[in-house]
């Protein structure tokens, strides 16, 4: 189970027992809604949403606030590789700009209630620390011209 969630229940259950699910989910820390051949669903309180929410808000203002001070840039330059190990294979230059990137990504995504964008922002820096971290990969995609191969056929 995971500890994300207070439980796990099946979609079903909710329909079946309501009230026993919606004590889960107001006592605890949310339930996952587990649903056959669709996208699993969290049902929590409203208090502990926003919540949630709130503490992502004072967490974005930190980093942004950490980031218009030198000292605060370094510090944060310095624990980069703790959370996200793979950033030892990116050049320094592009470290920099990872950070950069990431605070305005997180303040964005702050303005706009949705995380959906720092996904894709920290996906796309890690799969360029891939290419960086394989030497085969970084030449097949760097070395040579790369010719026009024509127009690409959506499935």
């Amino acid at each position: 189970m995971s500890t994300q969630f207070a439980d796990q229940v099946p979609f079903s259950e909710l329909m079946r027992k309501q009230s026993e699910v919606a004590d889960k989910a107001a006592h605890g820390k949310g339930v996952l809604l587990r649903r056959r051949n669709e996208e699993d669903l969290v049902l929590m309180s409203a208090a502990h949403a926003e919540s949630t929410a709130n503490g992502f808000s004072v967490a974005s203002r930190m980093f942004v606030s950490l980031m218009k001070h030198d000292a605060g840039a370094r510090e944060l330059l310095m624990v980069l590789p703790d959370v996200f190990p793979w950033v030892r294979y990116l050049p320094e230059e592009d470290v920099r700009e990872f950070l950069v990137d990431l605070v305005q990504t997180i303040n964005a995504c702050d303005d706009l209630e949705n995380l959906a964008p720092l996904e894709v922002a920290v996906a796309a820096w890690r799969s360029t620390a891939e290419v960086y971290a394989d030497p085969k990969l970084r030449a097949a995609l760097t070395e040579g011209a790369l010719d026009d191969l024509g127009q690409v056929e959506v499935c």
